[in-house]
């Protein structure tokens, strides 16, 4: 994070920099969308679906979106079945932005399940990792490193099957090359990486602050598409997260991955999960085009977009190595696909390339599955964590939702 002596510029709220319909797919009013509410009256997150202009609370008929998913009839109970209280969606989107004391607003859409997160299954942020580690984690050093290295092997791994013949005869003259790393064993090896990107409850949803370190010098969004899958290994649901990463301590060492990726408010996912149904399924998140811009109080803009096609592994692959017999998850799990952005835009100084800054507004988003938007802080000065599996079993048991 960068800390400048002198009086920081007014920094731009989310509502100034997203209209809050924006949050919602271009095609919402055929979508079956899923989400979270945190009402105020009782103290906790309710279940909702969109209808209309209304989001209607779902919780007696499943009290958590975990529940909700593993039922059979999920679409239609989205679509159709009797609802609770309801709130103006409008007005819900508008005072998430704002993040606005006492109102009601989306959390993330996930609760029970666990977050998952598979690396480097784009071959433009796998070279950008393998560029971190030769740098060390130093930005000042990576526009040299880039150079080589894209040189090196930009052209000939772009077009290799991970874990084919052709991925092994590649390795060989990388390893005589001396440029073999970690990260392309992951890219084009047989096996991806997939790691647990945060605790259960811990992620946070659209309009909330997220987090970076402040010893970190070097850190940017990774703006993802999220599948939700059931405790069979079905995936049933999409929508958009960022994990956001901190390049500086990753780069010095992989090591490192759990404090680069895993710190206060530093998962964001929603605004909603989005249901596959027969008007959009898992082909429509592999031809998805994800945008991200950055609105920093300082007028910097970081703009840019990326397709899905571009990715290296196939979407049930990452399924088939995150859950199978050598791994279960009873509640389902959510797991984040893999960037395709590594910004290497210079923002202080020329070389530098991309780091975040307080008060950035991170808005990530796809035509059908809607907008992600977060304002960075310091992982040390966002809202703490306090809401986990023990309060949510006690505020769904004190509401009558549990059997």
């Amino acid at each position: 994070m960068i800390d400048v002596d002198q009086a920081p510029p007014r920094a731009r709220p989310p509502h100034e920099v997203v209209e809050p319909g924006a949050l919602l797919p271009e095609d919402a009013a055929r979508a079956a969308l899923v989400g979270r509410v945190l009402d105020p009256e009782v103290g906790g997150p309710c279940v909702v679906a969109v209808r209309g202009d209304r989001v209607v609370d779902l919780s007696a008929l499943a009290p958590t979106t975990s529940a909700l998913l593993e039922r059979p009839d999920v679409v239609d109970v989205v679509a159709s079945a009797p609802g609770g209280r309801s709130w103006s969606l409008e007005e819900v989107l508008a005072d998430t932005l704002a993040r606005r004391p006492g109102a009601a607003r989306l959390l993330a859409p996930v609760d029970l399940q666990v977050v998952k997160a598979a690396g480097v299954t784009f071959v433009r942020s796998m070279l950008e990792r393998v560029i971190e580690e030769r740098a060390g984690g130093d930005p000042a050093a990576a526009e040299e490193v880039r150079a080589r290295v894209v040189a090196a092997v930009g052209g000939t791994v772009s077009a290799v099957r991970p874990g084919s013949p052709e991925a092994e005869r590649v390795k060989e003259v990388l390893i005589a090359e001396g440029l073999w790393s970690q990260y392309l064993e992951v890219g084009i090896g047989p096996d991806p990486e997939v790691f647990t990107k945060a605790p259960v409850l811990s992620a946070v949803g659209a309009g909330a602050q997220i987090g970076v370190l402040e010893r970190s010098t070097w850190n940017n969004p990774e703006p993802e598409v999220v599948l939700a899958v059931t405790a069979a290994g079905a995936p049933v649901a999409a929508t958009l997260g960022n994990d956001v990463n901190l390049r500086d301590f990753e780069g010095r060492s992989a090591l490192l991955l759990t404090e680069a990726k895993d710190n206060n408010a530093s998962c964001a996912l929603g605004p909603f999960l989005r249901l596959f149904d027969d008007g959009f399924g898992l082909d429509d998140v592999r031809e998805a085009e994800v945008s991200l811009r950055v609105t920093g109080a300082d007028g910097y803009e970081l703009v840019g977009t990326s397709s899905m096609r571009e990715m290296s592994r196939d979407l049930l692959d990452l399924v088939a190595h995150a859950r199978g017999r050598h791994h279960q998850y009873p509640d389902g799990f959510v797991l984040f696909t893999g960037t395709m952005f590594a910004p290497t835009q210079d923002r202080y100084a020329a070389g530098e390339g991309f780091t975040h800054a307080r008060d950035d507004v991170v808005v990530i988003s796809s035509p059908r599955l809607g907008a992600l938007v977060n304002t960075v802080t310091a992982a040390e000065e966002a809202p703490e964590w306090t809401f986990g599996i023990t309060a949510l079993m006690r505020n769904l048991a004190e509401r009558g939702l549990l059997p």
